[in-house]
């Protein structure tokens, strides 16, 4: 999507697991090894065992994430989850001890990869932040159906956060990246004259993810996409504030 072989994005989002959820990347690495120790002995069977495991477990997660986006997290229903990944119960319970356990894991594989895909690796590329964070604005889903739904990350915080303190934990590394991320971009930027000196970037930061979720949250309530059309224009124009002054022909 932004120019990343596949096997560039897989590095990063490996890259993403390891530094903010590193338990869970050697669990990950288990199931790998088990099955390549087993393929010794039978090594037609190699890529049957590889795969089969992570898919079932892949599947368990997506419709857990797609149940938890539409209903939430406390009603979403494990049997709904289940009948839409073609699992069974026993399956589910192999992978993941409980429920909680499940919605942690939507968290750490779907929503935080999710959120890095879209922010962060974009703003490792070098380029003029204040273009790439223009991008990546302009580049927000105004579809009906995304409005209506909002924003996964914010949706799951505003509901979870409050009554589940592993939530909200693993919800904070999510958005302390996201807003680690852009503050670095915009200092880096600062260093080469594209940015204004007088900006805090990590103040910038956290007005830019409040922004963002805050015109969501609005489009959302509304279920109108042009609360966040006109959300999406402000805040690109707030962005092109931000350039050094012998920056802003860049438009």
């Amino acid at each position: 999507m932004y120019g990343y072989s596949k096997q560039q994005m897989t590095f990063e989002k490996s890259r993403f697991m390891e530094i903010f959820f590193p338990r869970l990347t050697l669990k990950i690495r288990r199931y790998i090894l088990v099955g390549m120790l087993a393929a010794r002995k039978n090594p037609k069977r190699r890529a049957t065992r590889l795969r089969d495991p992570e898919r079932t477990r892949e599947r368990l997660l997506q419709a857990a994430f797609r149940e938890i986006y539409r209903l939430g997290f406390q009603s979403a229903s494990l049997d709904t989850i289940l009948a839409s990944a073609g699992v069974t119960k026993g399956a589910l319970y192999y992978y993941f001890k409980s429920k909680q356990a499940l919605g942690y894991a939507v968290v750490e594989e779907v929503i935080g990869p999710d959120n890095y895909d879209q922010w962060v690796r974009p703003l490792q590329s070098g380029k003029d932040p204040i273009d790439m964070l223009i991008g990546i604005v302009q580049g927000l889903s105004v579809r009906p159906g995304d409005v209506r739904g909002g924003c996964q990350l914010i949706n799951l915080a505003q509901e979870m956060s409050p009554l589940d303190a592993g939530f909200r934990k693993r919800l904070a590394m999510i958005f302390d990246a996201w807003r680690q991320a852009v503050a670095s971009a915009l200092r880096e930027g600062q260093t080469h004259r594209r940015v204004r000196r007088d900006v805090e970037p990590v103040d910038a930061a956290g007005l830019l993810i409040a922004m963002v979720e805050g015109y969501g949250s609005l489009a959302k309530n509304a279920q109108d996409p042009k609360v966040m059309k006109a959300g999406i224009r402000n805040i690109v124009g707030w962005l092109r504030s931000l350039r050094a002054p012998g920056n802003r022909k860049r438009g």
